[in-house]
């Protein structure tokens, strides 16, 4: 095992809240950057009023929705509309590497901490801004999250069914996209430091971050003058190509066939029945145009079985397939079992619960995540006297003030 971590020595100074900022310093976190997520008291951080919650309480410190996207961080409350709270905060931007904050445009600039004021107390800072539409232009001030920034990217005029309205994608979507682009781009401006010296201002757009996942529609638009809209679960490159009813109540299995080969896979998996000999189906082009009439059939078969069986069987065939899981599934699933990818920790308040992983694994080093998600302002002191050498005095000059709000 190596003495350091990927990110070890980095320090991180989180000011954002809900799902794209913290997930992005939990990546960096997790890979051994001392990451400190500030919070406040008033108002709290919406996830930390969403279920799920531990044994079916509510409660700031009882929400693994919050759970999930801070862990091994240290977490202090800071009330940035009081000076004494904004000193703590420009000391925390001048001690830290890398400084991200997801507030509506111009905020931070108004509470005395925008990138200026950070740059000229820490010249080679690091500084992400993430907002819906980006920091500047028209639209800039538009407020909201993710599942308003998924429309506006066009998510959600391409998902769904259509003969139905728009459904758009379960979650918010951009938040789920985002991070991964900020993470990088921290990367990339932490090596553009090593190696120059220079920090840097990423103004980071989740509209712009999420348009990189719809390419494939905006190129064909932009070639063929095609506008992408809903099909359900069918595609246009594959047929059949969907979730299909297996035995049970309200179970399923995803198929998709793309080739003639697999298409005689799936037909030797169902016993080469006549429908599925019919000359129609033999080609692409066919299977497209019938799609309807191989689905009824389709699902005639996979109604037999049970969902895992299907999946089995068309493997075995070289036929993509795969069980509908829920969570419950996810927590017994043998793949993810096998490779150690939920990890027990130990929170404060709701004691041992399983936390995901990482979608990969390095040789060498563990990736995480390290420590349970803090509960709120639980490391307060211990921040500031520990890693900002704040003296026990200063610190009781910060409660006096009720700069933690």
């Amino acid at each position: 095992m190596p003495d350091t971590l990927p990110f070890e020595g980095i320090k991180v100074a989180d000011f954002s809240w809900v799902a794209v900022g913290p997930t992005t310093t939990k990546y960096l976190a997790d890979h051994g950057a001392t990451a400190v997520r500030v919070e406040a008291n008033t108002p709290l951080d919406i996830l930390r009023a969403a279920g799920p919650f531990k044994d079916g309480v509510p409660g700031p410190d009882r929400t693994q929705f919050f759970a999930d996207y801070n862990t091994s961080k240290y977490g202090i409350t800071l009330d940035l509309k009081n000076p004494a709270g904004v000193e703590v905060a420009r000391r925390l931007i001048a001690w830290a590497d890398v400084f991200i904050e997801s507030f509506t445009p111009g905020t931070v600039d108004r509470m005395g901490i925008g990138y200026e004021t950070a740059r000229s107390i820490n010249p080679s800072i690091i500084m992400a801004s993430t907002c819906l539409m980006g920091q500047t232009g028209p639209a800039a001030g538009f407020a909201g999250f993710g599942f308003h920034a998924g429309a506006i990217a066009g998510y959600h005029e391409i998902t769904g069914w259509p003969d139905l309205p728009p459904d758009g994608p379960w979650t918010a979507y951009t938040d789920t996209l985002s991070p991964r682009f900020i993470a990088a781009t921290i990367m990339a401006a932490l090596d553009h430091r090593r190696r120059t010296g220079e920090g840097q201002y990423i103004d980071a757009s989740q509209l712009e971050m999420g348009l990189q996942y719809l390419a494939p529609q905006l190129i064909d638009y932009g070639v063929s003058g095609r506008q992408a809209t809903r099909m359900g679960n069918r595609s246009d490159a594959m047929a059949p190509h969907g979730a299909f009813p297996c035995q049970g109540e309200d179970q399923w299995c995803a198929i998709a066939v793309e080739n003639d080969q697999q298409w005689a896979g799936l037909r030797k998996a169902m016993g080469e029945p006549d429908w599925a000999k019919d000359e129609r189906f033999d080609g692409l082009a066919g299977r497209l145009a019938h799609q309807d009439e191989i689905e009824s059939k389709l699902s005639e078969w996979t109604m037999t079985k049970p969902p895992r069986a299907v999946m089995d069987t068309l493997i075995l065939e070289g036929v993509p397939a795969g069980v509908v899981q829920r969570s419950s599934d996810l927590q017994e699933d043998p793949q993810l079992a096998h490779r150690g990818f939920f990890r027990n920790l130990d929170h404060l308040e709701m004691g041992t619960i399983p936390y995901p992983g990482h979608q990969f694994r390095i040789s060498g080093y563990d990736s995480g995540p390290r420590s349970a998600a803090p509960v709120l302002g639980q490391h307060n002191e211990e921040v500031l006297r520990d890693l900002l050498g704040m003296t026990d005095e200063e610190i009781v000059e910060v409660v006096i003030a009720e700069a933690f709000g």
